[in-house]
């Protein structure tokens, strides 16, 4: 059963570079609305330490933030790259047939038949749309299409996902050859 949204922390942000001499860095959201990322009140870091920020403003391609108690150059270049999280809980439900990454990660993952096939340990998107990888009990990790087709069941509150493979991923059947059969 996958941690209780009260467990989970969803990342928001990324601190980027530092924007002058008194403290303000670049910011990247990855809020649905960039900008809500402020009133989510104060966000913290995977080591556990906390952030506030203190003022936001728009930038070219992405935020200029000043976080409270960064007050210089050096003290924001060492906030380089930190990614900032916040308790699941704070985020709004999400939509039908919508999912935040974090309720995915962890869920078991089973074929039509029930099947386990591992666990969901992150979700990617290379360009071409979300891909679920999932972790086997051995082996390599399976990359799976995150699509009605190839995921015709979401279940957070059960704690899984039903996959029906594409043909050709789990090794054990072929993709057909083009043209048919009779393909040589």
């Amino acid at each position: 059963m996958p941690a209780s949204p009260t467990d989970k922390r969803v990342c928001v942000a990324r601190i980027g570079a530092p924007s002058g001499v008194r403290g303000e860095v670049r910011l990247w959201s990855f809020t649905a609305d960039p900008a809500a990322v402020a009133r989510y009140g104060p966000l913290s870091t995977a080591d556990g330490r906390v952030i506030e920020i203190a003022a936001l403003k728009p930038a070219q391609d992405c935020f200029l933030a000043r976080l409270k108690g960064v007050t210089d150059r050096t003290a924001a270049e060492a906030l380089r790259n930190i990614e900032l999280y916040v308790g699941r809980d704070k985020l709004a439900p999400a939509g039908e047939d919508e999912y935040y990454h974090a309720d995915l990660i962890g869920l078991a993952a089973v074929d039509t038949a029930g099947a386990a096939l591992g666990t969901v340990i992150a979700v990617q998107n290379f360009g071409a749309g979300d891909i679920l990888e999932i972790a086997p009990p051995r082996g390599d990790t399976l990359l799976v299409p995150f699509s009605k087709a190839a995921v015709p069941e979401i279940d957070v509150a059960a704690g899984r996902v039903v996959i029906d493979p594409p043909p050709g991923l789990l090794g054990d059947d072929e993709p057909a050859a083009p043209g048919g059969s009779d393909a040589r």
